[in-house]
C-alpha cells in the first residue's frame, strides 16, 4: 500500500505552472530588451560566452528538485505490514446539560463551559475506551455517537452550545433512555452513562429509569453543576455579549437551583456516583478513577497498517540536481555550441 502521510503539501505542485510562466515571461523580456540593445548579429560579438541553452536547463534542473522537494516533504510511505490488534476498553456515554440554566456563571466561566473543558480533558485521557456524547434540553440527540477517535470527538465537542438544542427544558430521561438505545447491544463491555446537569429535571420518574439501566449492567454516575443558592441565568446577543438576565412573566430575576436530591437518587439507584462540581477540581477525573476500575471487555479488532517513510529517496535526488546545477556554468562549451547557434 501507498500513501502520503502528509498530502496536504502536494498542494505546492501549483506552483510549478506559474514558476515555468514566470522564467518564460522572464526570458522572453529579456531578449527583447537584447534586441534593443543591440542588432541580433552583434550579440555574439558582444556576448560571445551566453548560453541559452544552457540557462533552460540549470531552470530546469532546479524546477525538477523543486518538485522532488516538495513530494518529500508531503512523504511517501509503503504499507509494509499488515496485523491484526485486539480492541479492549469499556464504553462511555456522557450526557451534556446544553439547557439555558447551564449558561449560569456560579461555575466560571459558566456551567457549560467547564464542563466542556473537562469532558474535553477525560477525552486525552482515554485508551481503548470508546465515548459518546449525547446532548438534553427539552430533548435529547446523539452529537456522535460511540468512538476510539478522540480527535473527532473533540471537534464535535467544541461545537456544543446552548443552541444545540432550540427546545427548552431539562429532559434527563430521554436522555438516558437514548444513551441506552445507543449502545451496541451484541457486544459484551461494561457500560456507563455520565450525566451533567444541573439536575433540575422536568418530568418523569429518574428512579424508574435508573432502574432500568442498572438491570442492563449501565451505571450510571452524575456530576451536579451549580448551586443550592441558586444563580441567574445571563442572557446573551448573537456576539456573544450580555444583555441581562432570564426573567419570569411577572419580571423576576430567574434563579437556577442545583438539584441534588435528584442527582445522587440517579447515581446511587444506577449503581454509580455522585460528584459537586466545583472552579477548582474536575470531578470527571474522579469518575475516571471510577472508571478505570472496570475490566476491561474485548469489544472487537481491527487491521492495523504499518507504514514506512520514503521521503528520503526523493530529498537525496532533488539534493543531487542541486548540486548538479550549481556545478554547470553558464558559459558556451563545444558539446553545445551548435544549439546555441540554432537559437
Amino acid at each position: 500500500m501507498f500513501r502520503f502521510a502528509h498530502i496536504e503539501y502536494l498542494n505546492l505542485l501549483y506552483l510549478i505552472p506559474v514558476l515555468v510562466f514566470v522564467y518564460w515571461l522572464s526570458h522572453k523580456q529579456k531578449n527583447k530588451m537584447l534586441k534593443n540593445f543591440a542588432n541580433t548579429t552583434m550579440h555574439k560579438l558582444l556576448f560571445p560566452l551566453r548560453s541559452n541553452i544552457k540557462g533552460g536547463i540549470k531552470f530546469g534542473l532546479s524546477l525538477f528538485a523543486l518538485v522532488l522537494l516538495i513530494v518529500a516533504i508531503a512523504n511517501p510511505q509503503v504499507g509494509s505490514k499488515i496485523e491484526e490488534v485486539k480492541q479492549v476498553g469499556i464504553d462511555v456515554y456522557i450526557l451534556l446539560d446544553v439547557s439555558l440554566s447551564m449558561q449560569a456563571e456560579d461555575i466560571k466561566p459558566s456551567r457549560l463551559e467547564k464542563a466542556k473543558h473537562d469532558i474535553s480533558k477525560l477525552i486525552q485521557k482515554l485508551q481503548g475506551d470508546r465515548i459518546g456524547l449525547i446532548v438534553f434540553s427539552g430533548e435529547a440527540f446523539v452529537q456522535f455517537p460511540l468512538t476510539t477517535d478522540y480527535s473527532a470527538a473533540n471537534l464535535f465537542l467544541s461545537a456544543v452550545d446552548v443552541n444545540t438544542v432550540p427546545q427548552p427544558g431539562t429532559a434527563i430521561i430521554p436522555a438516558i433512555q437514548l444513551a441506552m438505545k445507543s449502545f451496541k447491544k451484541d457486544e459484551e463491555t461494561k457500560k456507563a452513562i455520565v450525566i451533567i446537569t444541573d439536575g433540575e429535571n422536568h418530568e418523569g420518574d429518574v428512579k424508574q429509569i435508573s432502574e432500568d439501566a442498572a438491570s442492563k449492567g449501565i451505571s450510571i454516575f452524575s456530576i451536579g453543576f451549580g448551586s443550592a443558592t441558586g444563580a441567574p441565568i445571563p442572557i446573551k446577543n448573537n456576539a456573544g455579549t450580555q444583555v441581562g438576565y432570564k426573567k419570569d412573566r411577572y419580571g423576576n430575576v430567574v434563579l437556577t437551583k442545583l438539584d441534588e436530591i435528584t442527582l445522587k437518587e440517579i447515581a446511587s439507584v444506577g449503581g454509580g456516583n455522585y460528584y459537586l462540581a466545583s472552579n477548582n477540581e474536575d470531578e470527571l477525573n474522579k469518575v475516571y478513577n471510577d472508571l478505570s476500575k472496570f475490566e476491561d471487555t474485548e469489544y472487537g479488532a481491527t487491521k492495523i497498517t504499518d507504514y514506512e517513510d520514503r521521503f528520503y529517496y526523493f530529498l537525496i535526488l532533488a539534493i543531487l540536481l542541486l548540486v548538479f546545477e550549481f556545478f554547470i556554468s553558464s558559459t558556451k562549451n563545444k558539446l553545445l555550441i551548435k544549439f546555441d547557434e540554432m537559437k
